[in-house]
């Protein structure tokens, strides 16, 4: 069960909750440790889980015939994996796997639809998620048929930046490609393109975002596109959290 306090939740869909919501659904859910690379979901299979992160990041992933995959969204301490499962359905579409390690809480999925049953505004605040994560997903695809891959790189940056509230990101080039379905050469172009510009630092797979209002203006339209819905329907933006906590 949730051992810590409601306040000292930085996930935003339980920290959201009402203290007498947040009591109620607490002993159901347990903290997991998630591992770089770990799959939480495999496309086509049963969600038996529903994780909430609260620090770390997780990629949904599109898996093509040929077994290339493609990443369609991000989710981090703003929302949950799996959690379209409250819509009805048993499988999952696409394939949940952690970009990063970190920290999440999770919660069966009997026990999820049974927490939104009993409490309304739960259900409300997962389907809310589940709408805002459907727009990230239609304008990801818009994006990366329309715009060029710089723009796509500061998009994603922001996104993973807001999702996981560290400013230094262990990634290779090889990852960056796959998430954005180009080649890795490509990807060298476009990091080195934004590092001239003073906006970022990348060396040894460790991008360090240097200038967040820098990144914004190379971004394309559809990062604050996704961003702005989610302030429309949370109230509030993803990158708003809670500082990550300190070592004692």
């Amino acid at each position: 069960m949730i051992k810590q306090t409601q306040r000292q939740i930085r996930n935003r869909l339980f920290a959201a909750l009402t203290p007498s919501e947040f009591a109620a659904i607490a002993p159901g859910v347990k903290s997991v440790k998630l591992e770089l690379g770990q799959p939480l979901h495999r496309a086509g299979e049963i969600v038996e889980d529903v994780y909430f992160p609260e620090t770390g990041f997780i990629s949904a992933l599109a898996v093509l015939s040929d077994g290339y995959h493609l990443e369609i969204g991000l989710v981090g301490a703003e929302g949950a994996a799996g959690v379209s499962v409250i819509l009805g359905s048993n499988t999952s579409y696409s394939e949940a796997m952690c970009q990063t390690g970190g920290l999440a809480w999770k919660i069966s999925t009997a026990s999820l639809r049974r927490a939104a049953a009993e409490h309304p505004h739960f259900r409300e605040l997962l389907l809310r998620y589940v709408e805002v994560f459907h727009i990230q997903v239609a304008q990801t695809a818009a994006c990366n048929a329309h715009h060029d891959l710089s723009q796509r790189l500061a998009r994603w940056l922001l996104g993973a930046h807001d999702r996981s509230g560290v400013a230094e990101l262990s990634l290779t080039q090889d990852l960056i490609a796959i998430m954005l379905g180009v080649r890795r050469s490509t990807v060298s172009v476009a990091a080195a393109q934004l590092q001239r510009a003073g906006i970022i630092r990348y060396q040894h797979g460790l991008i360090t975002i240097v200038d967040r209002v820098g990144l914004e203006n190379a971004a394309c339209e559809c990062y604050e596109s996704v961003a702005g819905e989610y302030r429309r329907l949370f109230g509030e933006h993803p990158r708003d959290l809670p500082p990550l906590p300190t070592a004692a």
